[in-house]
């Protein structure tokens, strides 16, 4: 059996009541230490910028170590239900969107 090595990059998706927001890291360099982030946001639509390897890290701790999803924050007057979702993808299919 041979086993394949297929670049991956991490996605964060949060919902509110202005929409949904989409945080992409996709690493842009062989070594794993720069990254892509795009983040999109259905009011503004795409932004990207070059971020380090620690950056990401600190930014995923962060959003993964909440007590609660951004989408249920109550300040609003009609909180979203649906929680964040974290997952890991083939770096191939985050370019494509």
């Amino acid at each position: 059996m041979e086993l394949t090595h297929e670049e991956v990059g991490a996605k964060y998706v949060s919902t509110n009541v202005w929409g949904a927001k989409r945080t992409q890291f996709i690493s842009i360099d062989d070594n794993g230490e720069i990254f892509r982030k795009r983040h999109y946001d259905e009011r503004l639509g795409w932004h990207e910028s070059t971020v380090s390897r620690q950056a990401v890290r600190e930014d995923l701790i962060t959003r993964l170590t909440r007590s609660s999803s951004q989408a249920t924050d109550r300040s609003h007057g009609v909180p979203v239900d649906k929680p964040d979702t974290f997952s890991v993808k083939p770096a191939r299919k985050l370019r494509m969107h």
